[in-house]
Order: C-alpha cells, then sequence, then structure tokens
C-alpha cells in the first residue's frame, strides 16, 4: 500500500522517514518529493508497504506524530487516473 506523507520538516531525510514507518513493517520504498530547482524537500514524500496491515496501523499511529519540528499528516495516496480524453461538453 502506498502511503503518502505530508507537512514534513524540510529538513527530514529519507533515512528518518524509512526507520519512522519500518517500526510498524517492511518498507518497500521511501520517496521524499524534491523541488527539482533547489533540490530541497517540497515537504512530502511517499512510502510504501507491502502488506496492507502493517501500513494501516503506521497510518493510524503515525498521523499527527511530530517528526522534526512538525506534525506529520499520513493517509492512502491516491492513484493517479490520467485520462488523455476531454470532457465531453
Amino acid at each position: 500500500m502506498k502511503l503518502l506523507i505530508r507537512n514534513l520538516d524540510r529538513a527530514t531525510t529519507e533515512d528518518e522517514l524509512r526507520t519512522l514507518f519500518e517500526g510498524y513493517g517492511v518498507v518497500q520504498s521511501c520517496t521524499i518529493v524534491q523541488d527539482p530547482a533547489t533540490k530541497g524537500s517540497k515537504g512530502f514524500g511517499f512510502v510504501e508497504m507491502p502488506k496492507i496491515g502493517d501500513a494501516k496501523a503506521a497510518t493510524i499511529n503515525l498521523n499527527s506524530h511530530t517528526l522534526g519540528a512538525n506534525k506529520i499528516r499520513v493517509k492512502k495516496a491516491d492513484d493517479k487516473v490520467e485520462s488523455k480524453e476531454k470532457p465531453s461538453e
């Protein structure tokens, strides 16, 4: 299950985020989104956990958890559906 983590402290590293979520199970991938121009954090990232139960436990327990100077927000990431069709008028 892919999780969206928002409101990350800009100084948070992927290793810190991974370690936090590994307390709830195996972490398949961990990415903090960076601004291409500044290479700095945009304040959000994604964690992917293969076991749904582990991901749900992490979501419940880590939502509003303080990491760095911020309380993070954790929720299931929505799957993007990109359509090349324009809506009919």
